[in-house]
């Protein structure tokens, strides 16, 4: 029975998983790493780290699989990654300066330039992106023309995360629209590179990826990566699209069989089972899938739009830039006695600290946390926000505090719902994952906050088994994509919402946008000030 490879690089880890073609997983191996943050707006990363953390996490994930599947080949390798981060490269892929992360903001003038030459409505029509600001990969790259010419001028590429493992994996330069459709240089209705955002950062297209469609296979092992991961050369590897794509299919996000004017009905899920899912990830980021046909549907023009890691289809995509990052900051910073007990075997630190918050009621007795530790993003624009505890008394412990971490992420889930449902992609069943789907607490909390249903999937990570279904249709192991979440999706758990705990969750929502609202000119007039 063939295996699948699913690998996915998120921002602070990267995950891989193998699965036969019985839609069995037959392990899941993450990697994580720091991100450097030389200066306040800055965060980086050396590019080699994706790899090296790759490679380990790959040949980990494979040892563990052969202990129940013996000699059975791997057909093919998905890749996902997250999106924006700007790896600039000399003509053997060798990257030239740190990672530019996603969440490095340092592009701010870069961006308010792009922003003078390029009105929101055009780059909205043409993008899918709402308004331009410096998380954006044109705005990046044309930092480094201003600030580090050297390096614009020796870049052969400016490749993305994705790009960068399928060059290390292939040999070949390669993107394709799935990852390329928040960096504002790809016109995603067409399918093809914006002319006149190329010319105004100052590229041509020699300098990106050859672009191909999503779930493309773009070629096979290099004898120095089949050496590196202990694989044959034959090995397919196949483009997955971004986290946030790659994710919404492997929870069943993908919709139903409406398309896009001109093309082919897509056959995924039935029609019925698509309008109402929204699925959110909580990894480092907070992020919201909702799977659409087309760009154009959202006449308030304020959601993001994908493009999807289905063929075919469009994501609405609203971003919140810490989402999990925040219980991973508390942890850090402030949770050194329950690390130091998880060394000595104690336990996992976040189960010791969500296990404080159980026991504090909804609300967290009028402390209220803003999550905003590296700016705000979706449903408002406010690079300038911070984080925030409000309400803090003499009677809060640290428990209170985990607690507002937790209920503070999903006031911002519930925001961007309702954002999704004025887009006219409203949710009735929330499938979340990433890592804050592994707690039971946490998932009660964003049940009760949003008053749906959160559904959990058996399963560690959602990228990472959409990154193997679409490898498995890619070589042909399952027909189509229906065919593959028949077959490898399935329901650990749904947590209900707790009537009981409404009139706590309104009123304590209605605190966190009160403080973020009353904050926000306290937020951008110390910002103008430094």
């Amino acid at each position: 029975m063939p295996l699948l490879i699913g690998l996915d690089i998120g921002t602070t880890s990267v995950k891989a998983g193998v699965f036969d073609a019985s839609g069995r997983q037959l392990s899941s191996v993450g990697r994580e790493y720091r991100i450097s943050h030389p200066a306040p707006e800055r965060a980086e990363l050396d590019a080699w780290i994706y790899w090296t953390s790759a490679v380990e996490a790959m040949r980990a994930a494979l040892a563990i699989a052969r202990r129940s599947s013996g000699t059975q080949p791997v057909v093919a390798i998905g890749v996902s990654s997250q999106g924006e981060t700007v790896v600039p490269v000399d003509a053997a892929g060798r990257p030239l300066a740190p990672a530019m992360v996603w969440l490095d903001n340092r592009a701010t003038a870069e961006a308010r330039d792009l922003s003078e030459r390029f009105d929101d409505a055009t780059v909205y029509d043409v993008t899918g992106v709402p308004d331009v600001n410096p998380t954006w990969s044109a705005a990046k790259i044309l930092w480094l023309r201003r600030n580090a010419p050297e390096i614009f001028r020796d870049a052969a590429r400016f490749l993305l995360v994705e790009d960068f493992l399928l060059h290390r994996l292939t040999g070949r330069f390669v993107t394709e629209g799935g990852v390329q459709c928040t960096t504002l240089l790809l016109d995603i209705r067409g399918g093809r590179w914006w002319p006149e955002m190329l010319d105004a950062v100052g590229i041509g297209p020699d300098r990106l990826g050859e672009l191909v469609s999503p779930a493309t296979v773009v070629g096979t092992l290099t004898a120095e990566a089949a050496e590196a991961l202990g694989l044959p050369t034959d090995v397919a590897v196949v483009a997955a699209g971004m986290d946030q794509g790659a994710g919404a299919v492997g929870v069943g996000n993908v919709g139903g069989f409406e398309a896009s004017p001109g093309s082919a009905p897509t056959s995924f899920l039935p029609a019925s089972s698509a309008p109402s899912i929204v699925s959110e990830s909580t990894g480092g980021a907070l992020t919201l899938q909702a799977s659409v046909d087309r760009h154009g549907r959202d006449a308030t023009r304020r959601t993001p739009v994908y493009v999807h890691s289905a063929p075919g289809r469009y994501l609405y995509c609203p971003v919140c830039p810490t989402g999990g990052m925040a219980l991973t900051w508390f942890r850090d910073n402030l949770g050194q006695d329950e690390v130091a007990r998880a060394a000595d075997g104690g336990g996992n630190a976040y189960d010791l600290l969500t296990a404080l918050a159980a026991d504090v009621p909804p609300g967290a007795d009028g402390l209220t946390m803003l999550p905003h530790l590296m700016g705000a993003f979706s449903p408002e624009y406010v690079p300038e926000a911070t984080g925030v505890f409000a309400g803090l008394t003499l009677h809060h412990a640290k428990g209170h505090f985990v607690r507002a971490v937790l209920e503070g992420v999903a006031f911002m889930l519930r925001r961007n719902l309702e954002l999704l449902a004025d887009a006219g992609a409203p949710a009735t069943e929330i499938r979340s994952h990433g890592g804050g789907a592994r707690s039971p607490l946490w998932n009660q909390v964003k049940a009760d906050v949003c008053g749906r249903p959160v559904v959990t999937l058996n399963g560690e990570d959602a990228a990472v088994r959409g990154d193997a279904m679409l490898a498995g249709v890619a070589v042909g192991v399952f027909p189509d994509l229906a065919v593959a979440a028949s077959t490898m999706i399935s329901v650990d758990r749904r947590y209900e919402p707790d009537p009981a705990t409404r009139s706590a969750y309104d009123d304590a929502y209605s605190r966190y946008i009160r403080t973020f609202d009353a904050l926000r000119p306290i937020f951008v007039a110390a910002a103008t000030a430094q």
